[in-house]
């Protein structure tokens, strides 16, 4: 198997910790190119990635050999470099927030279809250790029929949130809302609250009342000194409740610690950070956390370059994503309840 070669484009903090060690920590895949113009970021991505060129143009990648650009860059250029990598023809994964509204996600992925280019989203955060324990449990109907699910990303941190991101409800959202489309299905109904302006948002809650009968409620926090349990679901028959506010591979890689250095360790939770079940008659117990697989998603995306099996994410999921986002910033706008076309 020959891996398949990436370009990350932009080396910010974002690039540096969530994509370039996991890309390298991939299995097929490789970290060939770094595209920055900035050059203290090129020396640093020289430094810090061994045999990596810095180019300045995502063409000139592409023309050194790249088959597959990631995107990690700030939101307002995030459709642009996709549509530049459209046309060049080459495989394409966006970081999240993947566009700045749905209208132009959809027009981004009719593009690469008429195209004939594999996209993706990068929601590495469907293979969050305390993600994949929830799918887990529901897999095995420990729960029950699930009535309601709440998930929080809630944290103190200094300063406000990064303004790259186009605001809390779409940057912290685009994760939260991708996670419950994924484990729950479409959406009939949003409403949210805000607190700060839209796209400057530090806090918000989001209710939504999925097609199938679940109801979600998401909460992010960016001030928050005590945060909430990052998952609480409730079922017809117990209700399982993760306090971690964190996955561990962020974490570690914030340390500088990635999935090569760590091997087999990779996204290990410590047993002081599993959740609970709890089951009607049943008494309470910890529950082993699974690991969390970020690199996977790069591992099955190189695979598709090579015409081995789809792409992780599907691009029209990203649509779907933000169709809840704008409408969870028109509620929170408003005042009131958007109903959604099923």
């Amino acid at each position: 198997m020959t891996d398949t070669t990436f370009a990350l484009v932009g080396y910010g903090g974002g690039a540096r910790f969530f994509h370039a060690p996991v890309i390298e920590g991939a299995v097929g895949a490789r970290l060939g190119f770094v595209v920055t113009t900035n050059p203290e970021r090129a020396a640093q991505a020289r430094a810090e990635h061994e045999g990596v060129t810095v180019v300045a143009s995502l063409a000139e990648a592409v023309a050194g050999g790249a088959q597959a650009v990631a995107i990690s860059t700030p939101l307002a250029t995030h459709t642009a470099l996709t549509e530049e990598a459209i046309g060049l023809g080459v495989a394409v994964v966006c970081d999240k927030p993947f566009a700045a509204d749905a209208a132009t996600a959809r027009d981004t992925v009719r593009r690469a279809e008429a195209a004939g280019v594999l996209l993706s989203p990068y929601q590495n955060r469907r293979w969050d250790s305390d993600l994949l324990t929830v799918r887990r449990l529901l897999a095995d109907g420990e729960l029950g029929d699930v009535v309601r699910f709440e998930s929080a990303f809630e944290r103190w941190a200094p300063g406000d949130p990064p303004a790259a991101g186009g605001g809390l409800l779409r940057d912290f959202g685009a994760h939260l809302v991708d996670q419950v489309l994924h484990l729950f299905g479409p959406v009939r109904t949003v409403a949210a609250q805000t607190r700060g302006g839209a796209g400057a948002e530090h806090d918000l809650r989001v209710q939504l009342e999925h097609v199938g009968g679940v109801r979600s409620e998401l909460s992010g926090s960016w001030k928050q000194p005590v945060p909430a349990p990052r998952f609480r679901v409730s079922g017809t028959r117990g209700t399982f409740v993760l306090d971690s506010p964190m996955d561990v591979q962020e974490e570690t890689l914030l340390a500088g610690r990635t999935p090569t250095s760590e091997g087999a360790a990779w996204g290990a939770e410590p047993p002081s950070r599993w959740g609970t079940l709890a089951v009607g008659g049943g008494g309470v117990h910890r529950v082993p956390s699974e690991q969390g697989r970020w690199p996977d998603f790069y591992t099955a995306f190189a695979a598709a370059v090579r015409g081995e099996g789809p792409v992780p994410v599907d691009p029209w999921d990203a649509v779907a994503t933000c169709t809840v986002v704008d409408a969870a910033l028109a509620s929170a706008e408003s005042g009131a309840t958007v109903r959604l076309t099923e």
